[in-house]
């Protein structure tokens, strides 16, 4: 989306880690903790732990929207991409993920999930989150409110359609991530009021602008250079971003970051048994 306007893990696999997340996760200032899954290449990059993410705690996240953000420790990083699922670049990001054994969260569009549901199953059962992004993707700020819930709603319920066959307007996933960055006090107190984390992030790729995936590494790097951590935004669904995500995940593990897994609080990890 144009935002300035505003492992291959088996699902064996993917069920050891969601009973680990379960069965042994530790409070840490309200999120869960535990070590992932272990990768079969011991030279991958792979992803360090799991961060089970509380609501109640952890309401609203991203330091370029709200005034905290995750509890990540220097070189930790979380990964999420937005606009999803687009098969003929989303399927090159997983592939880049699959290879380094990495986890990360896609923020869904529900029309998107609607026309896509065997990639929205794909994402899921190579073990990453499945969160949401509205139905549509409107200026959530410029409309009525009870137009923009509506379409929060909607997008939840194609993604819970796509997912697991049933329409509801309760996620699995109870992550969310408005388009543009753009919402209202009123939303937002009725995304916590339901128990939904609202994401923003720590730092941009900017792969809305139009760049060469060279100059969209260099930029991304050196952002993240410059925080040290966080929870970064690419879109799955850009060329460029799936051209650079190895050459990105090969910056990573050579210069020490550790790539964070988030889930909810008390997740059953049924995006990733999804089959």
């Amino acid at each position: 989306m144009t935002k300035m306007l505003g492992l291959r893990w088996t699902s064996t696999m993917a069920g050891a880690l969601a009973a680990t997340v379960i069965g042994s996760a530790a409070t840490v200032i309200g999120t869960a903790e535990t070590e992932a899954a272990e990768c079969p290449r011991k030279d991958a990059l792979g992803t360090s732990r799991v961060l089970s993410v509380d609501p109640k705690t952890y309401p609203r996240v991203g330091l370029k929207s709200f005034p905290q953000t995750l509890p990540l420790a220097d070189r930790e990083v979380v990964l999420t991409f937005d606009d999803g699922p687009h098969p003929p670049t989303t399927s090159k990001v997983l592939a880049a993920l699959e290879q380094e054994c990495v986890r990360a969260t896609f923020f869904l569009i529900g029309q998107h999930a609607s026309e896509h549901p065997d990639m929205v199953k794909r994402i899921a059962r190579e073990g990453h989150t499945v969160g949401h992004h509205s139905f549509s993707h409107p200026f959530m700020g410029h409309i009525p409110f009870e137009k923009a819930i509506a379409d929060v709603d909607r997008g939840i319920a194609a993604d819970e359609m796509a997912l697991h066959g049933t329409s509801t307007t309760t996620p699995s996933t109870p992550f969310f991530r408005f388009p543009y960055f753009e919402s209202t006090q009123a939303e937002l107190d009725l995304l916590q009021s339901r128990g939904i984390v609202v994401f923003g992030a720590d730092l941009w790729a900017s792969d809305w602008e139009e760049m060469t995936p060279e100059q969209q590494l260099k930029l991304v790097t050196e952002r993240l250079a410059a925080s040290g951590k966080g929870i970064i935004l690419f879109h799955d669904n850009k060329a460029r971003t799936a051209a650079m995500m190895p050459a990105f995940l090969r910056y990573l593990r050579e210069n020490g970051y550790r790539v964070v897994h988030i889930v909810p609080t008390g997740t059953s990890q049924r995006n990733a048994d999804t089959r």
